[in-house]
């Protein structure tokens, strides 16, 4: 799939943050429609990649596209401006570990709220997409109810639902079952599961859960120190890894 034209590329990119060297020379390329899968320890630069990737960080050095469109910089070398970040921003969703709901906005208030103000939808049209993506994650009757009479698992659903009613051409998952109970960990996964294969959607993922990385990834991308270590298909990495650093991080966690 790699082969592919790329959907999302970081080019030589270093992120510090203060005398801190996150990533170093970070290259890498998702293609459409793949799901790939950043794997490694804490600290190995995983969640800063996909908050370059949602413009919430800029780079130090290098630069990020989506579908061949710097995240960075205009055609002029320029920072983006606001309104070229808004537009661009919409071709990438985001769920993040916290679930990020307004407590005092009913589910539906929370979803047509983004539909409104990122998407510029009429209130008709927001209502009507809120209500076909809440039934998506299978929540139609919680629609006017607030987020502290949910589950966590019901939040994160809502959060997930929230993301997918902007429909973005990208979506980025950030540990979104660190937060939960672990009976609620296989059911989100699962729903994740669910709407992304069915979705003509690219999704680049960060989790320790390994076996739901197993199962979902077209590649899996273990990361250390800021850089890659090894690429592969999941069968492979997990199979028969040819780093010893990976080998030593599977059998870590896996044991856990």
């Amino acid at each position: 799939m790699e082969a592919s034209s790329p959907a999302l590329e970081f080019r030589d990119v270093t992120k510090r943050f203060g005398e801190v060297t996150v990533l170093t020379d970070f290259g890498f390329r998702v293609a459409e429609g793949e799901t790939v899968t950043l794997i490694g320890p804490s600290g190995s630069g995983k969640t800063t990649v996909l908050r370059l990737a949602m413009m919430l960080e800029r780079p130090d050095a290098g630069d990020v596209l989506a579908f061949s469109e710097s995240l960075v910089c205009d055609a002029d070398g320029r920072p983006l401006g606001t309104r070229q970040q808004r537009e661009r921003a919409r071709l990438l969703g985001m769920v993040f570990q916290q679930y990020n709901l307004f407590p005092h906005m009913t589910v539906r208030e929370n979803i047509s709220l983004a539909l409104r103000t990122v998407l510029r939808l009429g209130a008709e049209e927001s209502d009507a997409r809120t209500v076909e993506h809440v039934a998506m994650v299978g929540l139609d009757g919680k629609l006017d109810d607030y987020p502290l009479q949910l589950s966590g698992g019901q939040q994160q659903r809502i959060a997930l639902a929230r993301a997918l009613a902007l429909r973005p051409r990208i979506l980025l998952l950030d540990e979104i079952t660190s937060a939960l109970d672990p009976e609620l960990v296989g059911e989100v996964l699962d729903l994740v599961r669910t709407v992304t294969s069915g979705a003509d959607i690219t999704t680049l993922i960060v989790t320790h859960e390994m076996q739901f990385a197993r199962r979902i990834s077209d590649r899996i991308v273990m990361m250390a120190d800021g850089g890659i270590v090894e690429v592969g298909p999941p069968e492979q990495l997990f199979t028969d890894p040819r780093s010893e650093r990976t080998r030593t991080f599977l059998r870590r966690v896996l044991e856990h």
